[in-house]
């Protein structure tokens, strides 16, 4: 595997070459295949600038096809779409090239229009695919580019900045037989996910909740809480319902985490789906621990009482979203963003609402969290496109100029009014993020100064937290405002970041590292229906169907079903200590 050092001088080494050669530059790019070498003298006509600049322009205008990955609320202005949006003429304007989008999906839907592009091998130029598997399996059918000659030449110095704040472990995720395969989004830690309770209605009804204001409460408080909303119906729906749970139930990530168990399980020293070591240094699955038997039972408990919405297991995403919208749910499982796109709704019903985040603590008194994956989602360009490069050049532009141009509202005026509104990320050409490992904290600094005073807008180090930090100024001026940006950035930064940055402070986090985050052979032919005995054997054991001693079988049958053969793979793969 090829090291950053070796990259990097790699590239000095092709930098030389190419001042020294002048306008007689050797070694074409050729057309399809790894881009190895610098431009011909003929292909740098494309351009208006230097190849190699991170930002230069073709100087005829260039197409390229897309997957989009898009979201059901991305607040786009009217007129607007996907494929013709502020963001894409940006992209136009920028480096003379059009984005034509070959599908748009969103969730299952977009997997399926992925895996129909691989199987019959007509890809969009560009895409982003959702596992590590995905990017094998395009590599094994040579269907994707080689990016590793071109991640050196164009990549902005702060973008390898940002991959290299991983140690490595991001651009490694993206790399195969020590070529760069695709560009990575990166994940950094965003733990907990927070129990999010409706403030004015704890205040309505003068519930003592987190009495020592650390900012972490225990499961018992949870459930106090939630028997009060509902023998008190403090939002007047006529009819509240407890906690409402998506049928999954737990997932591995906690930007994901929305109305799922992740943090609750986390009190039991659980982590379902996560592939841990266990004391024997043995590989084993967190669904299938006994601390993963007990939460369920404590789940079980909770449905019996009431304590969990009644429908669980037959509601969509939607429909959960839409119980708080509606006055008829005030509790909510979550990442720290979840007011940005989720609980929004709430305050847009309701123009008191108000949300209180906390993290769950175990009896030590401690948050245990797992470390993220810092990259699991890619973006690939399609074996033969004439431009690889313009994936890198789309990434520099927004990951690094838009990010951190001071005068955005000047240079980017679009752009930048999309970011003061609210408009969701998705909107832009790739969905993904690309921050370094200690952008969230570094961000909320920024922010808190910001607000104070302690630092000027020029100052501060992106053009989002400069709109964070006059959003949050208009929700403190008056936090009964109808501005509902204003409202969802002062709860999502000032108490959801706030609450990790507190709790970071004082040392409250148990961090625990996964042993394994990737995909085995027998996984291709055994993990679905793995996935779907699990979660039906837990959504029978929560619901009361089938009684707790029946996640032994479960266990026992996800073994027999493929399970004992993956750990067996993962072991290989990776080794087992003793």
């Amino acid at each position: 595997m090829r090291t950053k050092r070796s990259i990097r001088s790699n590239l000095f080494t092709k930098r030389l070459a190419v001042l020294s050669m002048s306008a007689l530059m050797v070694a074409a790019l050729a057309a399809c295949g790894a881009k190895t070498e610098a431009p011909t003298a003929e292909e740098a006509g494309k351009y208006e600038v230097t190849p190699g600049d991170p930002f230069s322009a073709y100087k005829d205008e260039i197409n390229v096809t897309m997957g989009r990955v898009t979201t059901a609320n991305p607040k786009l202005p009217a007129g607007d779409t996907y494929e013709n949006n502020a963001y894409t003429r940006l992209v136009k304007d920028t480096f003379n090239a059009k984005i034509t989008d070959q599908f748009e999906a969103n969730g299952e839907d977009y997997s399926r229009q992925v895996s129909l592009a691989i199987a019959s091998g007509e890809l969009p130029d560009m895409m982003r695919v959702d596992s590590k598997d995905e990017l094998k399996e395009l590599v094994d059918n040579d269907l994707i580019e080689d990016l590793t000659t071109i991640y050196d030449q164009y990549a902005t110095d702060e973008i390898k900045k940002i991959y290299d704040s991983y140690d490595g472990r991001a651009l490694d995720n993206a790399t195969i037989d020590g070529r760069l395969m695709g560009l990575p989004a990166t994940s950094l830690d965003s733990a907990p996910t927070m129990v999010w309770v409706r403030q004015d209605w704890v205040d309505l009804l003068g519930i003592k909740l987190d009495a020592d204001g650390d900012g972490a409460i225990t499961l018992e408080e949870v459930e106090k809480t939630t028997q009060e909303f509902l023998k008190r119906d403090p939002g007047q729906s006529g009819n509240p319902v407890g906690i409402p749970f998506v049928n999954t139930l737990n997932t591995t990530d906690y930007n994901g985490s929305a109305y799922t168990m992740l943090g609750a399980a986390s009190t039991q020293h659980a982590f379902p789906q996560y592939w841990m070591r266990g004391d024997d240094g043995k590989i084993l699955y967190g669904s299938t621990t006994e601390e993963t038997k007990k939460l369920l039972g404590i789940m079980a408990d909770w449905f019996k009482e009431g304590i969990i919405d009644p429908q669980f297991g037959t509601r969509t995403f939607d429909d959960i979203t839409a119980l708080y919208a509606n006055g008829q749910s005030g509790i909510a499982f979550g990442p720290w963003h979840i007011p940005d796109w989720g609980l929004i709704s709430v305050k847009q019903m309701d123009k008191n609402a108000k949300f209180s985040a906390y993290a769950l603590q175990d009896a030590d008194g401690k948050v245990n969290v797992a470390h993220a994956n810092p990259s699991n989602q890619f973006i690939v360009v399609r074996k033969g496109y004439e431009h690889p490069e313009l994936a890198v050049k789309i990434v520099n532009l927004f990951y690094d100029k838009l990010a951190n141009d001071k005068d955005v509202a000047t240079t980017m005026p679009e752009a930048a009014k999309y970011q003061e509104t609210g408009v969701d990320g998705s909107t832009r050409p790739f969905n993904i993020e690309v921050n370094s490992a200690t952008s969230l904290l570094d961000d909320y600094s920024d922010v808190v100064r910001g607000i104070k005073g302690e630092i000027s807008l020029d100052e501060v180090r992106t053009t989002e937290s400069k709109n964070n930090i006059g959003s949050i100024k208009t929700y403190l001026s008056d936090m009964d405002t109808d501005n509902t940006t204003a409202w969802s950035k002062y709860h999502s930064r000032i108490n959801g970041v706030g609450l990790i940055d507190k709790l970071t402070k004082e040392d409250k986090f148990v961090w625990i590292t996964p042993a394994f985050s990737g995909t085995t052979p027998s996984m291709k032919q055994t993990w679905a229906n793995l996935t779907k005995l699990e979660q039906e054997s837990f959504i029978k054991i929560v619901t009361g169907s089938e009684p707790l001693d029946y996640f032994d079988t479960f266990v026992s049958n996800w073994k027999k079903q493929g399970g004992e053969q993956i750990i067996q793979e993962i072991e290989a793969e990776i080794g087992a200590k003793p």
